[in-house]
């Protein structure tokens, strides 16, 4: 396939000096390709470990993806390049790489268990052993044409020593063993995927289950210790994910999402899917019974036809019955995990996130078909004060918890400011002449020495500010 049309330098990244490079040390892009979305997502860590949103894009990507799956390159990677153009824009970045979400229904999770014999059982067990049986777990039999995309750790085993939560290093013994939940996608799917990404001249650093990456932005641990559902409604897939004691216990995706709510409507009140899903946005509700039938509201038709006026609980009750469907479906996979688990228990209950939660009275209706304790989850707590109202929307937690998981093992920025004022003092003098070589050494000597202690100023400066503002929100 010729890429040319799709050439970044020309398209995409601005040509001017007051967009800098992506600082890799610290910055990272989340890329959420979704069914009628595209959204960036730049950000880095602040001094206290929160989010801190350098600017983000969002473009419509309501022709190149269908039920998570792409299905038109050219529609994607123009929204792709759309959304990183408006991040770039407002982040003054030229953007690099980036970690991208995937899901759709060609996602299956299988359980399985591996273990390894290790050469001395007297050493203790390094994170190059667990590496070892992670790669090990990779290399297990899948369908044809399907691919492992994670392979993650549950409970560990270390000889009769069984149920380690954690990971056992630093124990001893002969046989390491652990249970893993495996998530596997179609290689199609994902190279399709990664191909539109390319040809917006970007690289893929990771792939990361959505799912995985929403739990990250709107989930807190003590949730995921005591065992809850996340039910993610996107636009053409529902997805789920059950933690318990901080493990994932189980994913599955039901085809589908927010999508098929609006083709319902659009059928039975006779209008433009665009209309409908307006109409969904502004009027629309999972409970009928907060509407009476004397609110009406008057919807235009076709060009050239009356205007229709239908009652906001009819409106309703089309979207309560495809809605229903959809959460009895998540709760058979719930049902399905506790029997499977024999644990019942999960009291962290359900958290409802992505574009679909924010339809009215939806967690009215969820709590009364599962009896499960039901709330709205969005990415506010781990994203740094001053943050845009909109990025605390449900509508961007995958990306929100792309750019988290890519920030999992990044330092916050201050720690290279530090680090690069440092070199700049260190830096290697030039030789001074001969004749002048007592002298100049004295005067550069001094002149680092100088530097250094204005740095080291600085730092306690900087550092003495941090804990005075902690302070003050402790108060």
């Amino acid at each position: 396939m010729n890429t040319s049309n799709f050439n970044n330098d020309e398209g995409r990244q601005p040509q001017t000096s007051l967009f800098r490079d992506q600082d890799e040390r610290t910055e990272v892009v989340g890329l959420d390709i979704g069914t009628t979305k595209v959204v960036a997502i730049v950000g880095r860590k602040n001094q206290f470990g929160k989010v801190e949103i350098l600017g983000y894009g969002k473009a419509p990507n309501t022709k190149g993806v269908k039920n998570g799956v792409v299905i038109n390159l050219t529609e994607t990677v123009k929204a792709i390049n759309e959304a990183v153009k408006k991040a770039e824009y407002n982040a003054k970045i030229r953007i690099k790489k980036v970690v991208v979400g995937i899901a759709g229904q060609h996602i299956r999770s299988i359980q399985t268990s591996e273990y390894i014999m290790r050469d001395n059982p007297e050493d203790i067990i390094t994170m190059d052993e667990i590496d070892k049986l992670i790669n090990q777990v990779k290399r297990i039999y899948v369908e044809p044409g399907e691919k492992i995309i994670h392979a993650l750790p549950q409970e560990f085993k270390v000889d009769d020593e069984g149920n380690i939560p954690e990971m056992p290093i630093g124990m001893a013994g002969t046989r390491l063993e652990a249970n893993f939940h495996v998530v596997v996608g179609k290689v199609a799917s994902i190279q399709n995927l990664v191909r539109c990404v390319e040809m917006a001249n970007l690289e893929v650093v990771d792939i990361t289950l959505e799912p995985l990456a929403s739990a990250e932005s709107v989930l807190v641990d003590e949730e995921k210790e005591g065992g809850t559902v996340l039910i993610d409604i996107g636009g053409g897939t529902t997805d789920i994910a059950i933690f318990k004691n901080n493990i994932i216990r189980h994913t599955a995706i039901i085809p589908y999402g927010g999508n098929i709510i609006t083709k319902d409507l659009a059928n039975g009140i006779y209008v433009l899917e665009r209309n409908a899903e307006a109409i969904k946005i502004k009027f629309g509700s999972a409970w009928p019974a907060e509407n009476s039938d004397t609110e009406v509201v008057a919807i235009q038709g076709l060009p050239g036809r009356p205007a229709v006026e239908i009652s906001l609980k009819s409106i309703s009750k089309i979207i309560k019955a495809r809605v229903e469907e959809i959460i009895k479906l998540a709760d058979a996979e719930i049902k399905r995990y506790q029997e499977i688990s024999n644990d019942p228990v999960l009291l962290g209950g359900i958290v409802l996130t992505g574009g679909g939660a924010e339809l009215k009275h939806l967690p009215q209706l969820v709590n009364l078909i599962t009896g499960l304790y039901t709330r709205v989850g969005k990415p506010m707590q781990h994203l740094a004060g001053g943050t845009e109202d909109d990025l605390q929307s449900p509508i961007y937690a995958t990306a929100v918890g792309l750019l988290m998981k890519g920030l999992a093992d990044k330092r916050n920025y201050e720690y290279y400011e530090y680090e690069d004022e440092e070199k700049e003092v260190v830096k290697t003098p030039e030789q001074p002449e001969p004749a002048n070589e007592s002298i100049d050494d004295n005067m550069e000597a001094e002149t680092s020495a100088q530097q250094a202690e204005k740095i080291k100023a600085k730092r306690k400066f900087n550092i003495y500010n941090v804990v005075m503002d902690l302070l003050k929100k402790l108060e």
